[in-house]
């Protein structure tokens, strides 16, 4: 059963093919538009325009915290009771060097704090704040799927190796639009969406 949406899809299969087309016709827009540069770096409230963004033709939820607890793999994110408090505290975190916005960034992949469209709204998220701070982002062409999702799935506990990974893949191309173009392929690859290329869309 597909989730509910705003274009009345019932089909789960038939909803991800629309939302990866329309969400990435928005981060394309996102990012020629220059709207990208007026979001807020590094807290929720920033983020949860992201989210907003691409999603909002697709989800009424799009850019509001999530009301149910959500789980994958295996692993419970942060419930439901704890989510304010959680987000409250990443907003804290400081943004100063690479260890410490990946350190973020673990934490906010820890809250997902929305319903669906996390882990591509958080890394565009993470890209600004890296962007902002050191003047680098990650080449997500760079980082192979399988060792990205082992490598988050274990930052929980311990975040030395996704660290390791993403500093690995950092470059200096901050304004380049086929960095951006193709990362933006690579984070819906990571979650299992590939009919599309924003570049063409």
């Amino acid at each position: 059963m597909a989730l509910t949406n705003k274009l009345g899809i019932t089909d789960q299969v038939a909803l991800a093919r629309a939302e990866e087309k329309l969400s990435k016709q928005k981060a394309k827009q996102l990012h020629d538009s220059g709207d990208i540069a007026r979001m807020e770096v590094g807290t929720f409230a920033g983020l949860a325009d992201i989210h907003g963004y691409l999603f909002g033709d697709v989800y009424d939820f799009a850019g509001k915290v999530r009301e149910v607890n959500i789980a994958k793999g295996g692993f419970r994110f942060a419930p439901l009771m704890y989510l304010e408090q959680a987000l409250r505290h990443v907003d804290a975190m400081p943004q100063g060097s690479f260890d410490e916005i990946i350190e973020k960034y673990v934490e906010m992949n820890i809250a997902h704090p929305f319903r669906e469209g996390n882990g591509r709204a958080v890394r565009i998220w993470l890209d600004l704040m890296l962007k902002k701070q050191i003047r680098q982002v990650i080449d997500w062409n760079r980082v192979d799927k399988e060792e990205y999702l082992s490598a988050m799935q274990r930052s929980v506990v311990k975040d030395v190796e996704i660290k390791a990974l993403l500093g690995g893949a950092l470059t200096d191309r901050i304004d380049d639009r086929a960095v951006f173009m193709t990362g933006i392929d690579v984070s819906y690859h990571y979650e299992g969406y590939g009919k599309f290329r924003t570049e063409e869309l």
